[in-house]
């Protein structure tokens, strides 16, 4: 028997066990919405503080696919769009984070786009590879449930994250929310971008203003 074969699943099956273990503590602590998102004809339980537009975007940490932590400090005085999906391995979450990733060639180099969802960074690498995904940066909240939490996105009982869009300006404040009213549908993206384009647009009007 290949040994190496055997210790690494084993190793990755521990590692997530403990996750859950740690993140079934962090969950009985977060605050409940249960009116705000539906999987098929019936609501979910959102867990985790709901963040609107105007406010301070809070600050996360999750892993990149090598469980380096990211937080949303490291991209300060950028603008951000995050995609969050339950999963990238469905339908609709594979196309959501496809459509983002060539749309990145339609803005500045200063924007950054991020993928978060609650898959193991192992797989999130894979589908990166296999899809061509290296546009976007793809991070994972399976660790801490940090992103989750703190933008009210954990779903109650499934572990996933429900699907949403957020855009964060240059100062660290919300400019643009969609919590997708069906986990299963896919985000407005016309709008997405649409809002995407206003804040380079302030900001080229901004520039003009400062050079007169």
């Amino acid at each position: 028997m290949n040994m190496k074969k055997f210790v690494l699943p084993l190793a990755f099956s521990l590692i997530a066990s403990a996750n859950v273990l740690a993140n079934d503590t962090i969950t009985d602590k977060l605050s409940e919405h249960g009116d705000l998102v539906k999987a098929g004809d019936k609501f979910v339980v959102l867990l985790g503080e709901q963040v609107a537009v105007g406010d301070s975007a809070p600050n996360f940490k999750v892993v990149d696919n090598s469980f380096a932590p990211v937080t949303l400090q490291d991209f300060s005085d950028k603008t951000i769009l995050i995609s969050v999906v339950p999963s990238l391995d469905t339908g609709v979450c594979s196309l959501q984070t496809k459509r983002f990733n060539e749309e990145v060639a339609n803005f500045p180099e200063d924007l950054v786009m991020l993928t978060i969802s609650n898959d193991l960074p192992f797989a999130q690498k894979r589908f990166c590879d296999a899809e061509k995904v290296d546009k976007i940066q793809v991070l994972s909240d399976s660790v801490w449930r940090d992103f989750g939490a703190n933008y009210g996105l954990l779903i109650k009982d499934m572990g996933l994250l429900t699907r949403a869009i957020f855009i964060i300006d240059k100062q660290g404040k919300v400019a643009y929310k969609e919590l997708v009213a069906n986990i299963s549908n896919h985000p407005d993206y016309q709008q997405a971008l649409a809002k995407l384009n206003e804040q380079f647009s302030k900001k080229d009007a901004t520039a003009t203003t400062t050079e007169k």
